[in-house]
């Protein structure tokens, strides 16, 4: 092994690797997350609706749910299959927006019909694709017959790839930044 100045160091029998560049670290991504199947997300049962439901009940049922959007099919149930995603960015746009008043407002006139969906045995990196290029937040899992099965969230992967670096993200200071000085200069 040589120097910078091209002389031999005498460097004891297996201490090679000291002298290496170091082994990267073992919080790099790792991109076969994002080719994990749906399957891996925490699921839970979309919200669904009929077309006939006013925007009020289904605003009224987001919040005690935590969830950001309600799924619209002919029966209200999830045998039928998805005409539309009715989401709380619909609500902010196509009815505060534009003045009008949800209490009698069906929801067959502000859902999204035939809303980008994706197939229950989709990829995290699919799923992300038709957020990244749909600007979506909410994505329907539906089956063979477009029937829906659940709901991918931002916030479901967002939470998926927190639990693969928990000391990186979830210990953090409660500041972004060098510590500020709680110190008052001259009083």
């Amino acid at each position: 092994m040589t120097d910078s100045d091209n002389r031999v160091l005498n460097v004891p029998e297996g201490d090679e690797a000291y002298f290496e560049d170091p082994p990267e670290s073992s919080n790099q991504f790792d991109s076969r997350l994002i080719s994990e199947p749906l399957k891996v997300l925490k699921r839970r049962q979309p919200l669904i609706f009929t077309p006939g439901q006013s925007v009020t009940q289904a605003m009224t049922s987001l919040q005690p749910a935590r969830r950001g959007c309600v799924l619209v099919t002919s029966t209200g149930a999830a045998h039928s299959p998805l005409l539309g995603i009715f989401t709380e960015r619909d609500g902010l746009y196509r009815i505060v927006w534009r003045g009008r008043n949800p209490q009698g407002l069906p929801l067959s006139e502000v859902m999204t019909e035939d809303p980008e969906c994706v197939p229950e045995a989709a990829s995290i990196a699919w799923v992300l694709n038709k957020m990244a290029i749909g600007g979506f937040r909410h994505v329907p899992a539906v089956d063979d017959d477009h029937r829906p099965s659940f709901v991918i969230s931002v916030r479901d992967i967002v939470e998926f790839l927190v639990d693969f670096f928990p000391d990186d993200v979830l210990n953090l200071p409660p500041d972004f930044g060098p510590p500020r000085s709680t110190r008052r200069e001259g009083a």
